[in-house]
């Protein structure tokens, strides 16, 4: 096995474990710094719309592709001088065509593009392809966006109190998703990417890869806590810190697992390919499906112990636990080990120290009272009940 497999196994058991609950200011602040740093960004410099939210020209046109194709055609639109032409974006199609955009421009500037693409790819200019995108159609889908992300919001708030019965746990994961989309899109406004439907698609797809790693998590919790205020052994935040150490090798397994081929992904369209939808939709996925997984370790479990912390019936158990383990710290027993908050090897040593604390003590008894006598000892019956050794009287002296 691993180390890591093993030390997976050691986090599942309780054997060790890491106090992710108890340090939850810590990843709080955190949070709280990269929402402001991606708030910032997104006011101070916005997103770079692409053309299919703000409109402009595109232009098609047939040619054979080579490494220089996007960096030819670039220069060639930018020496047309058009008014308000900004940088163009230039992406390949396969192998056999090229794909020029530029900000809206007048009749006059369109034809001069249009002439520069024709002359660069070497066909006659009525082979090249333009067409005008108003921004209006880009506010469609921008609105559909807004609406699929209150939507599917709203689906996940309802999905997750029926599943877990527990409004708590739905406003954790909301408030983890929120701050997925809020850290992904900041960070989209810093760096400066095209913001273009493949972004959407993007975002939206990051947020069920979220909230199937916070489900996974949350359902541990549940099962750890099932009828947690009937002991005083752990709090619940003690049993949710003990969800999350079993479960945290899963979630860097599996965020691993997904960044690598996303990761991938967003060399090629960035550096290989300079721009286009595979740039824009990989650089969503890689930057959510991290953040996600941060949230849904940190930020998720530690905002539903917040939250049930505050229930009368968890403060009262509180209370009891901690008066318990100050009681055991005074009689110098060790403390039961939080990290076995469920059920698992610890459970057997803290029977074995029940007992050890439960059986009589010399002290105990009064000054010349005899010790209690041992029981006799039994011996099973067919019937499996245990009877004494003695024989009957009837047959004694047989």
């Amino acid at each position: 096995m691993s180390k890591l497999g093993q030390l997976g196994a050691k986090l599942h058991r309780g054997d060790v474990s890491y106090d992710f609950i108890g340090h939850r200011k810590l990843w709080f602040s955190v949070s709280a710094i990269l929402v402001i740093v991606s708030l910032a960004g997104l006011f101070a410099r916005g997103l770079a719309l692409g053309i299919e939210f703000k409109g402009g020209v595109e232009y098609q046109a047939k040619v054979k592709v080579t490494g220089d194709t996007v960096q030819n055609f670039t220069d060639a639109v930018k020496a047309t001088n058009a008014k308000d032409l900004g940088d163009p974006v230039v992406t390949t199609i396969g192998d056999g065509a090229v794909r020029v955009q530029t900000k809206p421009l007048g009749q006059d500037d369109i034809a001069k593009v249009r002439a520069a693409v024709a002359k660069e790819a070497g066909v006659p200019i009525d082979q090249v392809t333009s067409q005008q995108i108003g921004a209006s159609w880009g506010k469609q889908i921008a609105n559909k966006a807004i609406l699929a992300l209150i939507v599917f919001l709203v689906l996940v708030f309802a999905v997750i109190w029926l599943y877990f019965r527990e409004p708590k746990a739905s406003m954790a994961a909301i408030i983890a998703l929120i701050h997925d989309v809020t850290i992904t899109v900041g960070i989209y406004a810093i760096i400066g990417f095209d913001v273009t439907p493949a972004t959407v698609i993007g975002v939206l797809t990051i947020l069920g890869y979220s909230l199937y790693d916070t489900v996974v998590v949350f359902d541990k919790v549940r099962e750890n806590t099932r009828g947690i205020t009937g002991s005083n052994r752990y709090t619940y935040s003690d049993a949710t810190n003990l969800a999350v150490n079993q479960t945290v090798v899963r979630s860097i397994n599996t965020t691993i697992t997904a960044l690598l081929p996303v990761g991938a992904i967003l060399v090629v369209g960035t550096v290989v390919l300079g721009t286009g939808p595979l740039k824009d939709l990989s650089l969503a996925l890689f930057v959510g499906i991290a953040v996600g997984a941060y949230s849904s370790i940190f930020i998720a479990p530690a905002l539903l112990a917040v939250f049930k912390e505050r229930e009368p019936g968890m403060q009262a158990l509180h209370r009891r636990v901690m008066a318990k383990r100050a009681q055991t710290a005074a009689a110098g027993t060790p403390a039961p080990a939080v990290a076995t908050a469920g059920a698992g090897p610890g459970a057997g040593a803290v029977a074995a120290r029940s007992a050890v604390q439960d059986a009589p003590r010399k002290q105990d008894r009064p000054a010349g009272t005899a010790p209690t006598p041992a029981p006799r000892p039994m011996k099973a019956t067919a019937a499996g009940r245990p009877q004494p050794s003695r024989k009957p009287r009837s047959k004694r002296g047989k």
